[in-house]
């Protein structure tokens, strides 16, 4: 069973209704029969001869689980359709449903912004300096401590829902307020928002915690632009090869950390440190389990279409082997 985006959206449709339909088209190399579950009429997924099923249905735990049980499902992908399979994601797993692919419980500490952070320094790989929510009033000591302006960041969300930055104390308190609404179950972060900086996107498959192919593509505009929303380049037209590999040791330390099985996204700040020019500063900001919306973008550029290496990795069947399609980067045509 392969989940898909759901409803219509800007953003969250077209770019993962081809991450559905190239992960169904790979599974039915494989030999496999397919379920699609997806309520989009405007995408390819939900046309009848592209899988073997197709449940024109809502993406809810109790449907899926209902589709599942009567299809008597080997398993179910929920990492190439966007936020909403992997909202669902741990509840399935805890209710005997098998996810393929990265575990839930990786997932759902991903997706939980307090428990990445811990992560991430546990792994020593950099961010911005982080305070998990516990009161408006540790809010706004925090903020004080490491300068305005400030970003609120919640869980569980799709194209920075309830995501602002802050530059008063003021805002602060009115952004903490929709952020708790947005994600009431989980905690909100405030991190510090670093100005005048690049933002890398590095779009990533792995197979049990190793590393197998990445692309790492430069925003033209300043950190603070959503990458959903942002202009990129591929190949990157201002990154020093160190740069690159320094990007791919942080891909491998995440996808080794989270056990990765699958897709994968981050969002790197890349910052001038002016103690050592030629050593910038690599921050991670972001750090999704799933396929991204910039997946088919990358795939088509580098003529390699991760998601079917992806859905290879999920079902553990046909694993590429690893491969830098970085390397040579900057003399492409």
């Amino acid at each position: 069973m392969v989940l898909g985006s759901g409803v219509y959206r800007i953003g969250s449709s077209v770019e993962f209704d081809w991450c559905g339909v190239s992960a169904i088209r790979a599974l039915r190399q494989l030999g496999h029969k397919t379920i699609m579950v997806n309520y989009n009429p405007e995408t390819v997924s939900t046309d009848f001869d592209e899988c073997d099923r197709l449940y024109f249905d809502e993406l809810s735990y109790e449907r899926v689980r209902d589709i599942y049980e009567m299809e008597t499902a080997g398993g179910v992908i929920v990492s190439v359709g966007g936020q909403l399979p992997q909202n669902i994601a741990l509840r399935l797993h805890q209710n005997e449903v098998k996810v393929l692919g990265t575990s839930p419980e990786k997932i759902d500490a991903a997706e939980d912004r307090h428990r990445f952070s811990q992560i991430l320094d546990s792994i020593g790989v950099d961010q911005p300096a982080w305070k998990e929510l516990v009161s408006v009033a540790d809010a706004e000591k925090f903020a004080d401590a490491v300068g305005y302006p400030v970003l609120i960041r919640p869980s569980y969300v799709l194209s920075g829902a309830a995501m602002n930055v802050a530059y008063d104390a003021e805002a602060l308190r009115s952004n903490l307020e929709l952020a708790a609404s947005v994600s009431p179950e989980h905690p909100v972060v405030v991190t510090k928002f670093i100005r005048g900086a690049r933002e890398l996107d590095i779009d990533a498959v792995a197979s049990n915690g190793e590393l197998i192919k990445h692309a790492v593509s430069e925003h033209i505009e300043d950190a603070g632009v959503h990458s959903g929303d942002a202009s990129l380049i591929l190949p990157p037209a201002n990154l020093s090869a160190e740069v690159l590999e320094r990007v791919k040791d942080i891909g491998n330390k995440v996808a080794r950390a989270f056990e990765i099985s699958g897709p994968f996204n981050m969002q790197i700040i890349m910052q001038k440190n002016e103690q050592t020019p030629d050593h910038p500063d690599l921050k991670v900001i972001e750090c999704n389990l799933r396929a991204s919306r910039s997946f088919p973008f990358v795939s088509k550029v580098m003529d390699s279409n991760f998601v079917e290496a992806a859905t290879r990795a999920i079902v553990g069947e046909g694993v590429p082997k690893p491969v830098d399609l970085m390397k040579g980067s900057d003399k492409w045509p």
